[in-house]
């Protein structure tokens, strides 16, 4: 009992409800006898942590030293019944595990530093747990909170059952069978709830043979009724290939690789610059079948058949590539998501024996034009994302279409020193001048937010940023116009939807070789570009978009090594500043600390106003109407065609 420490003694007057413990009552919390608890108290008060008084009917009580240090120290308040976690100044620690199980719904309060944060736990935040069982994961449930709540565990067990309740086989004559793990769920959930198509013919109160091209539908309906499938079809496995990775995996890589192959399917969410191709081109490896590697852009299509000459012996000759620009069906084919989704296309896709799929940027799958391409099947489905999340709120189409998530929490990378965690500072900028602020005071609507994204304050302030950093830097917009004034300020070049092809990719290997230390950048580079060595990422506009555009932007600068910036810019006093700070909420769930500066319109540069915030997420409010990034080009000038699109 001596070794006990001042924040067990916190905890206590917290359960306590009262500023004053007696040792009696300090014994009852920790289930000590009162000797020890005394002892372990006067041991704090010797070290100046705890004072004592007498008290006439009580013989002593004790008390904080500094109650500033109780005021301020994490609070985490569950309510069981409602599933919710209230979590006052929640340290890193508790944010990376909250966002293994619960979902970050909102925050509270409006000074940088004291906002507390709501998450709540949804069945299929369970159902995806990162855990081998659920014991582990009320374990760490358990490290979180401040006591035991039997009822939520029992609730959370019954989840995680839920997941088994419904399988996929194969039948030894070739077709696929649904099998409920009771009758009842036969008959009440997926006869009731299945499209009249998806069943072919009952084999028995608890199986069916079903419709082969239903699968997907089959998949996702169960899942929206509360019943993930366990996919357990015996897929092809596609015809050997001769395929083995020359690049040592670091441990949790390796970690990836087990459990994607024990599992057989899943997306693997880690942070740019984790790994996540290597640790696919690994997985290739031990599948040794065909791949088909589904991307969104021709640039990522010619990086990862950069990536598989770099890291295995595989033959160039069996690599090939799909879409607009080339069509080659090889025994390892990398295709547009576009592409493969095309009726005329996608039967040569269907008609080869794949052994693993990979779904590169795997957010993609949900939008209708990828979602096509979803539907075809392999044994082993591996998706790759850093940032799952979608403002349509169907991100759990994601894990119903290819498989569960996979990997690790980001802050354990950040701590091992695997990958730079990014310092990211939300800078708040005032109006260049009155005019321009009395402009956008008289705008309405979508014209409002285009003259605070647009703020001609940002220009001077990118310069300045570039002008104090060593190293390489992105600077993202989304206006044609702002991005050709800010690249005329650095004197650097301007890549958008209207670059010709050909000049974007001589670019992009300028600045990947060091000869260029700065691009200006539209939409175009917020994913499928690999932009290793960008140490800065300044975003200048596009507070409008979605919060995976927010983090891929941030995510530029989230390398192995090196030091990692993100400085995002907005607008003071204009709802930009609720913008930047949701668009940081991928970030903040995975415990990457953000700052917040408020720039003085004297004192440009006025540093003091600096504080850090842990987590600053706050949800915009509901009167502006954004369009989800991943369905519509949303806030910009310019119109970005899809060049494979574009190309057929």
């Amino acid at each position: 009992m001596t070794d006990l420490s001042l924040s067990e003694f916190y905890d206590a007057v917290e359960a306590e409800g009262r500023p004053l413990l007696t040792a009696d009552e300090f014994a009852r919390r920790l289930e000590e006898s009162q000797a020890d608890a005394d002892e372990a108290l006067t041991r704090l008060a010797d070290q100046g942590l705890l004072e004592r008084v007498d008290v006439e009917n009580d013989p002593v009580v004790w008390y904080p030293t500094e109650w500033g240090e109780l005021a301020s120290r994490e609070r985490v308040v569950v309510f069981p019944e409602r599933r919710e976690i209230v979590v006052d100044r929640p340290t890193q620690y508790t944010q990376a595990r909250l966002s293994q199980f619960a979902h970050l719904v909102d925050t509270t309060g409006t000074e940088p530093g004291t906002r507390g944060y709501l998450y709540r736990i949804r069945p299929e935040d369970v159902w995806s747990a990162p855990f081998d069982g659920v014991a582990d994961l009320i374990l760490t449930m358990r490290g979180i909170f401040p006591r035991r709540y039997e009822g939520l565990e029992e609730w959370v067990e019954s989840q995680w059952k839920r997941a088994n309740r419904f399988r996929l086989d194969t039948h030894e004559d070739g077709y696929t069978v649904l099998t409920a793990a009771t009758d009842d769920l036969m008959g009440n959930v997926a006869m009731e709830k299945l499209d009249d198509d998806a069943i072919r013919a009952p084999i028995s109160d608890t199986e069916a043979w079903v419709n082969e091209d239903a699968i997907a539908g089959i998949k996702r309906t169960l899942y929206e009724a509360g019943y993930p499938v366990v996919d357990d079809r015996d897929l092809e496995r596609g015809d050997p290939i001769d395929a083995d990775l020359t690049t040592e995996l670091r441990e949790y890589q390796q970690s990836w690789v087990d459990s994607f192959l024990e599992k057989q399917a899943g997306v693997l969410v880690g942070p740019p610059g984790s790994g996540k191709t290597v640790a696919a081109l690994g997985a290739l490896a031990e599948v040794g079948g065909e791949t088909l590697i589904l991307v969104p852009s021709r640039e990522l299509a010619g990086q990862w058949r950069e990536e598989i000459a770099r890291h295995t012996t595989v033959d160039p000759e069996h690599v090939g590539e799909y879409h607009g620009g080339q069509k080659q069906l090889r025994p390892i084919t990398i295709a547009t998501y576009q592409i493969a989704g095309m009726d005329r296309h996608r039967r040569l896709f269907d008609e080869r024996e794949w052994g693993l799929i990979v779904f590169d940027e795997a957010h993609h799958v949900p939008a209708p034009v990828f979602r096509q391409s979803a539907a075809l099947q392999s044994k082993h489905r591996l998706g790759l994302t850093a940032t799952p999340v979608r403002e349509s709120d169907d991100e759990t189409d994601i894990y119903t279409l290819i498989g569960p998530p996979l990997g690790t929490d980001w802050s354990a990378l950040f701590d091992a020193g695997f990958v730079a965690e990014p310092e990211v500072e939300l800078r708040y900028l005032p109006w260049d001048d009155d005019m321009a602020e009395n402009e956008w005071a008289s705008a309405q609507g979508r014209e409002r937010h285009v003259l605070a994204g647009s703020n001609p304050r940002k220009v001077e302030e990118t310069r300045k940023l570039l002008a104090d950093h060593d190293g390489k830097a992105l600077v993202f917009v989304d206006y044609l116009d702002q991005g050709e004034a800010i690249a005329d300020e650095l004197d650097a070049a301007f890549v958008s939807g209207e670059t010709p092809h050909h000049r974007r990719e001589r670019l992009f290997e300028s600045f990947r070789t060091g000869e260029r230390d700065a691009l200006v950048v539209s939409r175009v580079g917020d994913e499928g570009i690999d932009l290793p060595n960008a140490e800065l990422a300044v975003v200048a506009s596009g507070l409008g978009g979605s919060r995976r555009q927010g983090a891929q932007r941030a995510g530029r600068t989230m390398r192995p090594v090196g030091r990692a910036e993100v400085v995002v810019l907005a607008t003071h006093g204009t709802r930009e500043e609720e913008f930047a700070r949701k668009q940081m909420r991928h970030l903040a769930e995975k415990g990457v600390r953000v700052h917040e500066t408020v720039v003085g319109a004297d004192e440009p540069d006025a540093g003091d106003a600096e504080a850090e915030t842990g987590n600053n997420e706050a949800e915009a409010g509901d009167d502006e109407v954004e369009a989800s990034s991943d369905e519509l080009e949303a806030s910009t000038d310019e119109a970005e065609p899809s060049d494979d699109a574009a190309s057929e």
